[in-house]
């Protein structure tokens, strides 16, 4: 090992990492978590649940996963669904680029491998979405192989383990937390092992107050035996929050008496790619200042109507030209806007959604661009603030 870890002697030897999976499949057998994707090894519904849990907490995705395969109970399920069809039950799911692949995935499932999953590592990699950590997921799990896993839960207690002073996120610090797991699983049960150190990781080895007193094998444990379980592991310092002003424009008109609305489907290598949503702008926050503050509400409630009734002045002259180049729609003035908050990694987004009624509509839309009834809203494949928006949308009038 290198001088940057404090690795107990005891995982050195062969001896001694066989004690520690014996101790991890004991203790997995009494305190393993009951998760719905662990009720059978159908590498369908591993793959799902763990190209779910990217980024994602298990408590949210239970609900997503358990509507994903009541719709999609198998992989042809999925590969023959629309896209559409698919992002529409991920929506609020976030990082949407995972069901895009998600799909993709299915699709070569089906056609390159007969709808089987490919009980390797290496050729799992091959597929949309499934890198190093999933690859060693569904390999362990589905197929019971002894591949190697390192994700958040496994790379906390490894890095306690070793006693690792090494930046865990750091190419070095991967390079041994890797080699270290390679080294560690069982060959007697590698799925449950697995699966035993991801749930010690989750419920024991916590990341900010550790059970040290409740861990089978802290006698292994580099960081306890040192008093640094509550520094390790090292991580480089988050990037500051930085906080954005956003613009989004949505033209309406009535067509026998009939509100519609001008969404946009977002284009590939955008965020939300495949998904619809109003046009948008980043802006200042002066020019959201600047904007009607006596229309603006804070949520969508249930009778908006009223806003409609009232014209106020025009948006930028800037945002109105984008608009008309983009989609055609030669804009008039605000007559709804709505304010909203959100995140997205590092950046805290100031959101103001605005209504404006169209003075002259495009002869025809430009690709991507589309005009939708108000009653018809509910049925798009839209992100987080989208759906927002759209359900502030659908109220007016009602």
């Amino acid at each position: 090992m290198l001088a940057e870890t404090v690795v107990a002697p005891t995982l050195q030897t062969p001896a001694g990492r066989h004690g520690l999976q014996r101790q991890m499949l004991k203790w997995y057998a009494c305190a393993g978590r009951q998760l719905p994707w662990r009720q059978s090894r159908d590498p369908y519904r591993i793959w799902l649940s763990e190209i779910m849990l990217q980024q994602t907490t298990v408590a949210a995705v239970i609900p997503y996963f358990e509507r994903f395969t009541a719709a999609f109970p198998d992989v042809k399920a999925l590969a023959a669904a629309p896209l559409d069809d698919v992002l529409r039950l991920w929506e609020g799911l976030g990082y949407y680029s995972r069901a895009r692949n998600l799909h993709r995935a299915a699709g070569l499932v089906v056609s390159e491998h007969g709808g089987q999953f490919p009980a390797d590592a290496v050729q799992l990699q091959k597929l949309p979405g499934i890198g190093r950590y999933t690859a060693g997921a569904i390999a362990s799990f589905a197929f019971d192989l002894p591949a190697p896993i390192v994700e958040a839960n496994t790379e906390r207690l490894y890095a306690r383990l070793l006693g690792l002073q090494l930046d865990v996120r750091s190419a070095a610090g991967q390079k041994q937390l890797w080699a270290f797991a390679e080294s560690i699983v069982s060959t007697e049960r590698p799925g449950d092992f697995n699966q035993s150190v991801m749930d010690l990781g989750a419920r024991i080895c916590t990341p900010t107050s550790p059970r040290c007193s409740d861990c089978p094998v802290r006698e292994y444990c580099g960081a306890f035996r040192l008093g640094l379980q509550h520094e390790l592991p090292r991580k480089p310092p988050r990037a500051p929050v930085t906080a954005i002003a956003e613009l989004a424009v949505i033209p309406m008109r009535v067509q026998q008496g009939r509100r519609q609305f001008l969404l946009r489907r977002r284009d590939t290598g955008e965020r939300w790619a495949g998904m619809w949503d109003a046009y948008r702008e980043e802006t200042q926050p002066e020019i959201l200042d600047a904007l009607p503050v006596s229309a603006f509400q804070t949520k969508p409630r249930s009778r908006v109507g009223s806003l409609f009734s009232a014209e106020h002045e025009q948006l930028p002259a800037a945002t109105l030209e984008q608009v008309k180049q983009q989609s055609g729609a030669v804009l008039g003035a605000v007559t709804a806007a709505l304010q909203l908050t959100y995140a997205v990694t590092r950046f805290k987004v100031r959101l103001t959604a605005v209504v404006c009624r169209v003075h002259q509509s495009p002869r025809s839309l430009p690709d991507g661009w589309s005009w939708h009834a108000q009653e018809d809203l509910g049925e798009l494949p839209l992100s987080k603030t989208g759906r927002q928006i759209t359900d502030w949308l659908q109220q007016f009038g009602n």
